[in-house]
C-alpha cells in the first residue's frame, strides 16, 4: 500500500494525466454505450450497429503504426492535449443527426474519434514512465487499468440513460464536455520531460523518407530480439481471441445460457467490478513482484476462468456462474494488462516507444478483426462453445510461454560500481 500512496500523493502529474484518463474514458463509454442504443432505435438495424464497430476499428489497424512515429516526434503532453480539443470538436456534428437519413454523420464522427484515439492512447503509454520512478511503473499502470474499468462500469451504466433522457445531442454534449475537462487537466502537468531531437533534412522527399524509415524502424523494434517478439506475438494470439469473445459472447449468453439482452449486458459490465479490485490490488501490491511474472501469472490464470465460464454449461444451466466468472476474472485481467504494459515501457526507449505502442495496437487491432470474421464465419460450423475455448485456452498457453521465458523478460540487475 505504500508504493500506491506515493504514487498518488506524491506524484502530482501523473494523478493529473491520471484523471484525465478516467474523465475521457467516461466520456467515451457513455457515447458508446449510447450511439448503439441511438442507432438501433434509429434503423432496427444490427448491421447498421455493426457498422460502429467497423468505423471504430479500421483507424486502428489503418493509421495506428504511423501514428506512433508521430507521436515520437511530437511533445507527449502537447498531443494529448490537442487530441481531446479535437476530440471535443468532432462530436459537434452529431447534434445535426435527426433521423436515419443523416445516419452517414454518425459514422464519420466516430471514423474521426478513432483516428484520434491512435494519436492519444501511444502518447499516454509513452508519458506514463517519465512521470514515476522506475519501481513505481506497474502500480502506475495498475491505476490506469483500475481507471478504465471504472469509466467502464460508470459510463456504461450512464450512456443508455443519457440517449434515453436526451438523446443524440445530450450525449454529444456529455462526451464533449469531458475532453474539455481532461484537456483542463493535462494543462496542469507542470514536468515537461526532455526529449532527444532528431534532426531531419528539409524538403518533401527527404521527409517523407525519413517518415518511412521511422515507421519501418518501429516496426522492425517489434519483431526484433526474443523478448519483443513475444510480446508482439501475444498480442496477435490474444487480439484474434477477443475477436472471436466479442463476437461470439452474446450468442453465448443467449443460446448456451439462456439469458436475454438484459442479462448479456450485466454480465459484461460485471468484469469492471473484477477489473476494479484487480487493479486496486495490482497497485498495492504489483511494484513486489516482476512485472513479467504479473503478466503470465495473470494471463494464465484469465485464461482458465474464461475456460470454466465456457464450459460450465456443458454440465449446468444458469447465469450465476457466469455472473462469478466475469468478477472473478478482472482480477487476473487487472494484473496481465499492468505487467504486460510495465514490460513493453521497459523493453523500449523513450525515442522510439510511441511508435512501438502504434504498432502493437495497430497488429492487435487487426488479430481483433480477423477474430471477428472467423467467429462470424466458423462460429455456426464449429460451434460456439469450442471457439470460445480457444479463446481461453490462448491467453493460457500465452502466459505458459511467458513464464517460460521470464529469463529474457526480466532485465538484470545493475552491476555493483566499483569505487
Amino acid at each position: 500500500m505504500r508504493n500506491l500512496w506515493e504514487v498518488l500523493a506524491q506524484r502530482r502529474d501523473y494523478r493529473l494525466v491520471l484523471g484525465a484518463g478516467l474523465v475521457s474514458l467516461t466520456g467515451d463509454w457513455i457515447l458508446r454505450i449510447g450511439l448503439a442504443f441511438h442507432v438501433y432505435a434509429l434503423t432496427g438495424s444490427t448491421l447498421a450497429s455493426g457498422g460502429l464497430l467497423l468505423a471504430s476499428f479500421l483507424p486502428l489497424v489503418l493509421l495506428g503504426s504511423l501514428a506512433g512515429v508521430f507521436v515520437d516526434r511530437w511533445d507527449r503532453r502537447r498531443t494529448m492535449i490537442i487530441t481531446n480539443v479535437l476530440h471535443a470538436l468532432v462530436l459537434l456534428p452529431l447534434l445535426l443527426v435527426r433521423d436515419g437519413s443523416t445516419l452517414w454523420v454518425i459514422y464519420l464522427v466516430i471514423l474521426a474519434q478513432s483516428c484520434l484515439q491512435q494519436f492519444f492512447q501511444p502518447a499516454e503509454q509513452s508519458l506514463v514512465p517519465t512521470l514515476v520512478e522506475p519501481g513505481q511503473l506497474v502500480t502506475a499502470n495498475s491505476l490506469n487499468s483500475q481507471a478504465g474499468d471504472i469509466a467502464r462500469l460508470v459510463g456504461a451504466g450512464l450512456g443508455g440513460v443519457l440517449a434515453a433522457a436526451g438523446g443524440l445531442p445530450l450525449l454529444a454534449l456529455v462526451d464533449a464536455a469531458t475532453y474539455l475537462i481532461a484537456m483542463a487537466f493535462l494543462f496542469r502537468v507542470r514536468q515537461r520531460p526532455e526529449r532527444v531531437q532528431v534532426e531531419r533534412a528539409g524538403g518533401l522527399r527527404p521527409a517523407v523518407q525519413g517518415l518511412k524509415d521511422e515507421w519501418v524502424e518501429g516496426i522492425r523494434i517489434c519483431v526484433s530480439g526474443p523478448a519483443m517478439r513475444l510480446v508482439f506475438v501475444f498480442g496477435l494470439v490474444t487480439g484474434v481471441g477477443q475477436g472471436v469473445m466479442s463476437t461470439l459472447f452474446a450468442p453465448f449468453v443467449s443460446a448456451e445460457l439462456g439469458g436475454d439482452g438484459t442479462a448479456y449486458g450485466l454480465i459484461t459490465s460485471s468484469q469492471a467490478i473484477g477489473g476494479i479490485a484487480g487493479g486496486l490490488i495490482a497497485a498495492a501490491i504489483g511494484s513486489r513482484f516482476p512485472a513479467a511474472k504479473l503478466w503470465g501469472y495473470g494471463a494464465v490464470a484469465f485464461g482458465l476462468i474464461d475456460l470454466v465460464m465456457f464450459l460450465y454449461p456443458l454440465f449446468w444451466k444458469g447465469l450465476a456462474p457466469a455472473f462469478a466468472c466475469m468478477i472473478v476474472v478482472g482480477v487476473p485481467g487487472a494484473f496481465m494488462i499492468a505487467g504486460l504494459m510495465t514490460v513493453i515501457q521497459r523493453l523500449t526507449d523513450d525515442a522510439s516507444r510511441g511508435r512501438v505502442f502504434g504498432a502493437l495496437f495497430a497488429a492487435e487491432g487487426a488479430a481483433l478483426l480477423v477474430g471477428i470474421a472467423a467467429a462470424g464465419v466458423l462460429g455456426d460450423v464449429v460451434g460456439i462453445i469450442p471457439l470460445l475455448v480457444i479463446q481461453g485456452l490462448g491467453f493460457s498457453v500465452g502466459g505458459l510461454v511467458v513464464l517460460s521465458r521470464l529469463r529474457i523478460l526480466t532485465p538484470a540487475p545493475a552491476e555493483p560500481v566499483a569505487v
